[in-house]
């Protein structure tokens, strides 16, 4: 009896019909000691969202070539500063369950070949406009075409047709595509508005939670509460500032210090003396996360299959986790499906470290002991120069001369990544195996940052993830996603030693609730929106 009574007098104390001193005499009544009632009056309003204060968050990422253009957008900075201003037809929520967002509902039919996104009324741009299903084919259609440049644009390329009906948005696709809903929650496909057919993106107005302020190119975006959004409970901040902190450490000082209220990317490496710390609590979750060097396949040495197989044998994986991850992750097998993935192939054999076998493929690829260079920097992950030096020293073994060349941070995504023969890289994932293979495998994606798009493998890969979309049999889609996984694990030129976990250190004010999306750090890219001050 007493605690159902005390569940209610908490509902009604987080709700605001008991303040703080009725919950404590109340509690007092039911024979509950002071101090006991004190500590659960704090703990009841601490974990009730309220609105007020800057949110300053450290943002591990960041370039000088960043834009507003949502088709460049290219690493956490410019993701979080998008979530922050813009919304999208879909997203992926605290849970990590798709859930509508400027859709009200989302319909497919025709064998998942339509899909009819029914337009929320009553949703304003920061500039007064009203939403209308115009501005979202607007776009959509901003990232499609032969002369579009956006890095989405692969992702759209079995969209036929968008036209509007009524107060809905519908998408014909030349195939069946189970999670085409999942796409749409893509950080790319922003909905901004039209302008005389054309998006009008330059403006950085969007529907989002905040409006932005100022917007300076790799070093920080600021942004204040939008007062007319329409989501509730929600955006509790009156103003939030993302700041680019590339370096590790002086990102995690800046926690220590107050300077910043959260973090991303803690260095694996020290996050148990971070933790010690009386100001910062420690959040990590495990999801899609995971750190790559891909070798562009048409680019010597890396055109010959048996190059790319002893280079992936002359990873000692497990050092790895332990040396750069300290654990906190697990072994990568050479293909980006995770765990958390409902595909994920774990009858594929986990590749090991195995020098001789490694020197055997570098003698077949006519190997002649030259130096190969491989480019990292940690601006693709903390650890990532660490782990290319520990690459190298295991190569060695094999007789593979590998040449760290170190890449300055800042223009790293820009000169380095996705044009260099090798190098390192890091993907947050997607939740789905179509959104995966399709942002960075398939051959007519612009993000394919291993180029394999041609050859039988290929063919095969590319072939199957097309036909597993439209396949509503559980098992057979299964089937067709563990081939893909092992063709890219045989053939193609991704190697992913490690799949990380992300892990942020918050202020001790900083308050979010028991569900914390993995999709992407820092709550699936949303915390601006989703966390408040206690």
């Amino acid at each position: 009896m007493q605690d159902k009574y005390l569940e209610t007098i908490k509902r009604q104390l987080a709700a605001g019909r008991l303040n703080r001193r009725q919950f404590i005499s109340s509690s007092l009544v039911a024979g509950i000691a002071l101090p006991t009632a004190m500590g659960m009056a704090s703990n009841v309003m601490a974990g009730t969202p309220k609105r007020g204060g800057t949110f300053r968050l450290g943002i591990p990422h960041g370039s000088t070539t960043d834009s507003l253009d949502p088709g460049t957008h290219e690493n956490g900075m410019s993701q979080g500063v998008c979530y922050a201003y813009c919304n999208h037809l879909m997203e992926v929520g605290p849970n990590g369950q798709l859930r509508p967002e400027l859709a009200e509902s989302a319909e497919p039919s025709n064998g998942a070949k339509t899909w009819r996104f029914n337009i929320r009324q009553g949703v304003e741009f920061h500039n007064g406009k009203t939403l209308t299903p115009q501005d979202v084919v607007t776009s959509f259609r901003f990232h499609m075409g032969e002369d579009s440049k956006s890095a989405g644009k692969g992702l759209l390329t079995s969209v036929t047709d968008i036209k509007i009906e009524g107060n809905a948005v519908i998408f014909e696709l030349s195939a069946g595509n189970a999670d085409f809903g999942f796409i749409t929650s893509d950080y790319h496909f922003a909905i901004m508005p039209d302008k005389d057919g054309q998006l009008d993106w330059s403006a950085g107005i969007g529907t989002g939670p905040y409006i932005m302020d100022s917007y300076e190119p790799g070093v920080r975006a600021k942004m204040h509460r939008n007062p007319n959004y329409w989501k509730p409970d929600s955006a509790h901040f009156d103003d939030v500032e993302f700041i680019s902190v590339i370096d590790t450490v002086a990102r995690q000082n800046a926690i220590m210090n107050g300077d910043v209220d959260v973090i991303a990317r803690v260095d694996p490496k020290t996050v148990h003396l971070l933790g010690r710390n009386p100001n910062v609590n420690i959040l990590e979750t495990t999801g899609t996360l995971h750190y790559t060097f891909p070798m562009r396949v048409t680019a010597a040495p890396f055109d010959n299959y048996d190059f790319r197989m002893a280079c992936k044998l002359s990873v000692d994986r497990e050092e790895l986790v332990t040396k750069i991850l300290s654990g906190h992750g697990a072994l990568g097998n050479d293909h980006p499906i995770s765990t958390a993935n409902p595909y994920h192939n774990g009858n594929l054999a986990q590749r090991a470290y195995d020098p001789d076998k490694a020197a055997f493929h570098l003698k077949k690829a006519g190997y002649d002991g030259g130096n190969v260079q491989l480019s990292s920097s940690d601006a693709a992950f903390a650890g990532a120069v660490d782990a290319a030096l520990l690459i190298k020293e295991s190569a060695a073994k094999a007789g593979l001369n590998i040449e760290v060349v170190r890449e300055p941070k800042d223009g790293y995504w820009s000169n380095v990544w996705n044009k260099k023969p090798w190098g390192a890289c890091y993907w947050g994932g997607r939740p789905t195996e179509d959104w995966m293979f399709g942002a960075a495998y398939v051959n007519d994606t612009k993000w394919n940052d291993t180029d394999w798009r041609t050859g039988e493998a290929a063919d095969r890969f590319n072939h199957l993830v097309k036909a597993a979309r439209s396949e509503t049999n559980t098992d057979l889609r299964r089937e067709m996603y563990h081939e893909c996984q092992a063709l890219v694990n045989d053939d193609g030129g991704a190697l992913i030693p490690m799949f990380a976990n992300n892990i942020h250190a918050l202020g001790k004010n900083v308050m979010h609730s028991d569900d914390v999306a993995a999709n992407w750090e820092l709550d699936g890219g949303k915390a601006a929106e989703r966390w408040w001050f206690a």
